[in-house]
């Protein structure tokens, strides 16, 4: 395995941000990471597991060991009557991975076409989209502590999932994921609650639609939404959606009669963030060279050339925005180093 040194990453995140990493590893196998983890020069370094590099924003030059896991198995290890376990390398584009799966004739990932990123990043974030989380279908999955060299298994528990959260977005870079095992079907069940997907498969005149058609239809609804980082550089959602107390929501409603929410867990109430943010008059406004997208108010973009700090300042005043007219303070949900 070859270590590089000052290694730009500006084609390695989806902010198209010009930074730099002072070593750069792309381990292929266990041995790989058990060298990198015993070399004296680069043991002790901070490091950072990059996949895709599509939910960093990064500020700085990092200043440590930057590790690129290139793992790309693609196993389907047992079925038990319609469920299929199929384990992935963590290298592994995510977008490309559902497609491969529905070729395959396994079903449960349909709705989270087109998230941008690879299979490893995946857990980390519980990823979700269009009523459709991973840990629906998630069995298990491998890691190596960079602290400690341990090699453990991880089952649905242990990983601690929660919205847009998971143990190893609570401990990051202590953890490199080698590979995921998922807990597929070969019956298809279509998973159409969430609103908008199920309006574009009718308007398409899709009222029983199979896998293809509902992977299709999410791809159409991303792609509407959100911008192509080779043209605009973004990460996607740039904050989470609040979660309130059902009674904190209905005393916003009672001053802004149309803002939205859907029930989640028993007295909780999910809200969109982009309306908050659209509310507070920052869709389509520009800081600088960093701005928030036209089509869709959680999206912020490098408009050309945006420092990863001048981004960050943009996501801090919307924040305080938002907080002064709701009194909600916005999560983000990428990670900003």
């Amino acid at each position: 395995m070859i270590i590089r040194e000052h290694v730009s990453l500006k084609d390695s995140n989806t902010f198209g941000i010009e930074t730099s990493a002072r070593y750069v590893a792309e381990p292929a196998s266990p041995e790989d990471i058990e060298t990198t983890l015993q070399n004296d020069r680069l043991a002790p370094l901070p490091k950072l597991v990059l996949g895709a590099g599509s939910n960093l924003l990064f500020t700085q030059p990092f200043e440590g060991l930057v590790l690129r896991p290139r793992f790309r198995q693609f196993t389907i290890r047992e079925e038990a009557g319609e469920r299929v376990f199929l384990t992935l390398g963590s290298g592994l584009s995510w977008h490309e991975t559902v497609r491969a799966t529905l070729d395959r004739g396994l079903f449960g990932l349909e709705n989270l076409a087109l998230i941008p990123g690879t299979v490893g990043a995946a857990p980390v974030q519980n990823i979700g989209a269009y009523g459709v989380e991973l840990r629906e279908v998630f069995h298990s999955l491998e890691a190596v502590n960079l602290r400690t060299g341990e090699f453990r298994q991880f089952d649905r528990d242990a990983c601690q999932f929660g919205y847009r959260s998971s143990l190893f977005k609570s401990q990051p870079d202590t953890w490199l994921i080698l590979s995921v095992t998922l807990a597929l079907s070969r019956t298809f069940r279509p998973r159409l609650e969430y609103p908008g997907l199920e309006e574009e498969l009718r308007r398409a005149g899709q009222a029983q639609p199979t896998a293809r058609d509902v992977f299709d239809a999410v791809i159409r609804l991303r792609r509407r939404k959100l911008p192509d980082p080779a043209v605009l550089g973004s990460a996607g959602s740039f904050f989470k959606n609040p979660v309130l107390p059902a009674d904190r929501f209905h005393i916003l409603q009672q001053k802004w009669s149309d803002l939205k929410g859907y029930p989640t867990a028993p007295g909780q109430v999910k809200i969109s963030a982009a309306q908050l943010i659209e509310r507070a008059g920052w869709k389509g406004k520009s800081v600088g060279r960093a701005g928030v997208y036209e089509k869709h108010a959680l999206v912020l973009v490098n408009l050309g050339g945006a420092t990863g700090r001048e981004i960050a300042d943009l996501s801090q005043r919307i924040r305080e925005d938002v907080q002064h007219k709701f009194g909600i303070l916005l999560e983000p949900e990428v990670r900003i180093l």
